[in-house]
């Protein structure tokens, strides 16, 4: 985002704001609440590790799911409908679980996957194969080695008695690292991985995740704009944790952020020749259907992890998006033709390379976003280059390439030199740019 449009933009939104609020505008010198600091795990005691799973059907129609722990845990179990499934929280725990835990169907339960849900907690999500409700949790010590067996038993349900017992989705925010602020003058970009904890995203196998593919690149990205020291960075997660949609744009939107880059990997198991990269940028209405349909899957991840959906905090009214939309969006299409200009020299690209849809990451008003498809996990000849270091190092090199050319384009003389100060002050570690890549800019 141009440094000197922000300020005029930021004030008409402010003065619009307290307009439509009533509030005085000498208020608007007050600071802005902070954003409350991510939640400690309490009590110094190591999580329970998870070992082993297994599911039995049992004769009078139930199905149990047994989970070996290294000790006892407090559990709590409820149901949820759209789509129909268990939900089973637990406070963190590491698990160790074979990687093909959780595909097999076998009797109530379709599949489970599980995960890191929030800071200090962790969700066994069950997909139920019908209607289904929890008939008990309780923990038992196994006698031969002292592990914990955590039983959790599925009996048979009509529809009304389910649609009683289910509950609504509770709404989930899993705070992101702290932003940094003050006076550091350094555009902010913040980058996302996609997915992450209990929602695995797109799966090629046993134990191969969307989820860690694209967090890898991510923290590769972050290790190029953190060495250049043209930049602040920050990420939406810096572990394997579910954060929600709306917290990913609120993240980004609290932080002032001049750029938000999200991290996806695609599947489409039923075209493996399907293959190649793909950028999107938000619109109400999808380039194609295809665009459209990913965009939908995606934005159902929140519900899939048994979380609220909500859209998160917006503006106070239509025009103040008005504002800054088209703005913002013209920006989020230009960065998006320059990392796809980058990124061609060295991956295979879709057929139709840049597009739109309507993809909740997206929606932030004032901050230019893009989602990156890398490529897709059903696609050989893509997963072998995503699992590759080396291809990933290219490819990361030539998104930090991008980033520096869309700022270096925009940044006024003065901002160049601080960004070059932070440069020589900023973090030692040197990393060689790609062939190509824009030379440093000039203090």
């Amino acid at each position: 985002m141009p440094t000197r449009a922000r300020p005029i933009r930021l004030l008409i939104r402010a003065v619009l704001t307290a307009a439509c609020l009533g509030l005085p505008l000498a208020g608007l010198a007050a600071p802005a609440a902070e954003r409350p600091a991510p939640e400690s795990r309490p009590g110094a005691e190591r999580p329970a590790v998870a070992i082993a799973a297994e599911i039995a059907a049992a004769p009078d129609g139930g199905t149990r799911l047994t989970v070996v722990l290294s000790r006892p845990v407090e559990a709590r179990a409820f149901v949820m409908e759209r789509p129909d499934r268990a939900i089973v929280d637990l406070p963190e725990v590491n698990f160790q679980l074979p990687a093909e835990a959780g595909r097999k169907r076998e009797g109530l339960v379709a599949s489970y996957r599980y995960g890191l849900f929030a800071p200090g907690r962790s969700r066994i999500v069950i997909d139920l194969a019908q209607a289904a409700t929890v008939a008990r949790v309780a923990t038992t010590t196994r006698p031969r080695d002292g592990a914990t067996l955590l039983a959790i038993d599925l009996s048979r349900s009509d529809r009304e008695a389910f649609r009683r017992a289910a509950q609504p989705p509770e709404p989930a925010r899993a705070a992101g690292p702290p932003s940094r602020e003050g006076t550091d003058s350094r555009p902010l970009v913040i980058v996302d991985a996609g997915h992450g904890g209990i929602d695995p995203g797109a799966i090629a196998g046993p134990g191969i995740y969307e989820k860690d593919i694209v967090f890898g690149v991510a923290q590769g990205l972050v290790q190029r704009l953190e060495a250049s020291g043209r930049f602040r960075v920050q990420m939406t997660r810096d572990r394997d944790v579910f954060v929600p949609l709306a917290e990913r744009v609120r993240i980004a939107r609290d932080a002032r952020a001049d750029l938000f880059v999200s991290i996806h990997a695609d599947s489409i198991s039923a075209a493996p020749q399907v293959r190649g990269a793909t950028i999107y940028t938000g619109s109400e209405k999808a380039t194609d259907a295809e665009s459209a349909r990913l965009a939908d899957r995606e934005n159902k991840a929140d519900a899939a992890a048994g979380a609220d959906q909500g859209e998160g905090p917006g503006d106070v009214a239509d025009i103040l998006q008005e504002l800054t939309l088209r703005e913002t969006r013209g920006f989020s299409a230009r960065f998006a033709k320059g990392l796809l200009t980058r990124l061609s020299g060295v991956m295979e690209m879709s057929v139709k390379p840049h597009r739109e849809a309507g993809f909740r990451v997206l929606r932030s008003p004032d901050v230019p976003s893009v989602l990156v498809e890398l490529g897709y996990l059903s696609s050989k000849r893509d997963l072998d280059l995503l699992l590759s270091d080396e291809w990933r190092a290219k490819v990361t090199a030539q998104m930090a390439g991008a980033i520096e050319t869309f700022f270096a384009a925009r940044l006024p003389p003065a901002a160049t030199a601080r960004a070059a100060d932070g440069a020589r002050i900023g973090k030692a570690a040197q990393i060689t740019p790609a062939q190509g890549a824009p030379a440093p800019v000039s203090p």
